[in-house]
């Protein structure tokens, strides 16, 4: 016999429900007919298929996601969704990969400083320890001579003279910023020489300084003492909640005061890790409000709230790749700038590129799914671009707040 074979049902009741039986799933709970307990070479077989198939759908969903505006929405809005990844799912995935990979982007090349070129990594705190001007030229001098012996060895290496040029400016800075501040510290000392001079002003000048040393130490007693914020109409463990956030607020902000360079990394690798985790939850606060927005701009076309919600997705989901693909351009031109200048300037472009495409894309996509005419579509594309802007920056500034005090 040839095509498929045929299975018959008949006698074969759902081990649920006890309804009878008409296919490997039951018509009435959708249970499996087939059982769980098998051996673990099925459970490897069953676990590599529903990977196969999900990378299946990726590879339906990623191209039409990014080169072809609405699309999948409409798709969707069709009735074709079995093919593609389901709206929310891409959106969590693409969000939490775009911020996974910011994160990383923003320790290399922030955090830990920038490679200027090859063997070349300057330390952004290495003259805060030094407690003279003397000392600090003289460090400054030292790294200047390496630098430019380090030239005559890596000289026939793309880019690496202008990374050494590059990085012997940002020494300069580092230098003139220690100077300035050791400077403004000896400052008091050599003005003391001078009190027999100014003798009739020197109970004004101690009242002066008395007033700003008790500032200085109500500020030190506030980052010293206990939590203790209580609001009475809250419940207990909000209150505790409040009390433990001011507590990392006051741990992050005597770690930035300190003279320890540790100390201050810590704070604020603290800070950012608190900003990266808020991020993602604030952004998903952020869709229901643009979908509100579309609903409100487009109130007259009789749409649910559920359409637009979709919108919502699928928009933020091109939003989050493009986020992603921007900053894996931007990890690999910072990598491949040094060796080889005329691909990091390709891939200069490519950024160029993907962030003009980006608010084109998002207006192409209104277009197709409302079906307005252009003067329409563009005059409430701006006004809930305008909207969104400010609702983004309300949701960066929380994200931000939420990080301090983490």
């Amino acid at each position: 016999m040839s095509g498929k074979e045929i299975v018959s049902y008949d006698g074969v009741h759902c081990a649920n429900c006890t309804a009878p039986m008409q296919g490997e799933f039951c018509h009435d709970c959708g249970q499996s007919i087939h059982t769980v307990l098998k051996p673990a070479h099925h459970l490897f077989e069953d676990t590599l298929e529903t990977f196969l198939h999900v990378d299946g759908r990726v590879l339906h969903t990623l191209p039409p996601l990014m080169a072809k505006p609405g699309f999948l929405t409409l798709e969707y809005f069709s009735g074709r969704r079995q093919r593609y990844v389901p709206p929310f799912r891409l959106m969590f995935v693409l969000c939490l990969l775009a911020f996974f990979l910011t994160h990383i982007a923003v320790d290399s090349l922030v955090t830990h400083g920038k490679d200027f070129a090859p063997g070349v990594h300057v330390d952004r705190h290495q003259f805060d320890d030094l407690k003279t001007t003397d000392e600090v030229r003289q460090a400054l001098d030292e790294q200047i001579t390496s630098l430019q012996q380090a030239r005559s060895t890596v000289a026939n290496v793309p880019g690496a003279d202008a990374g050494l040029v590059k990085a012997q400016k940002e020494l300069r800075k580092q230098a003139a910023r220690r100077i300035a501040v050791l400077e403004a510290e000896q400052a008091p000392a050599a003005s003391a020489s001078a009190a027999p001079a100014v003798a009739a002003s020197a109970p004004a000048i101690a009242s002066s300084s008395a007033t700003a040393k008790d500032d200085d130490v109500e500020a030190e007693d506030w980052l010293a003492k206990p939590a203790n914020t209580r609001v009475s109409w809250l419940p207990e463990f909000m209150n505790a909640r409040l009390a433990h956030a001011a507590a990392n607020l006051r741990a992050n902000i005597k770690g930035w005061k300190s003279g320890n360079a540790e100390e201050r990394e810590q704070a604020t690798e603290r800070v950012k890790a608190g900003i990266f985790g808020a991020l993602p939850q604030t952004m998903f606060i952020l869709m229901p409000a643009f979908a509100l927005l579309l609903k409100l701009f487009y109130v007259f076309k009789r749409r649910l709230f559920m359409e637009h919600l979709i919108v919502a997705l699928h928009s933020h989901a091109f939003l989050f790749a493009t986020v992603l693909l921007w900053v894996l351009l931007a990890l690999l031109k910072a990598w491949i700038s040094p060796h080889a200048a005329w691909a990091g300037h390709l891939l200069g472009w490519l950024e160029f590129a993907l962030a003009i495409w980006a608010p084109v894309y998002l207006l192409l996509m209104q277009k197709r799914v409302y079906r307005q005419g252009w003067p329409m579509t563009v005059i409430k594309y701006l006004m809930i671009g305008w909207c969104y802007t400010w609702l983004l920056g309300f949701a960066l500034v929380s994200a931000v707040m939420m990080g301090a005090v983490h």
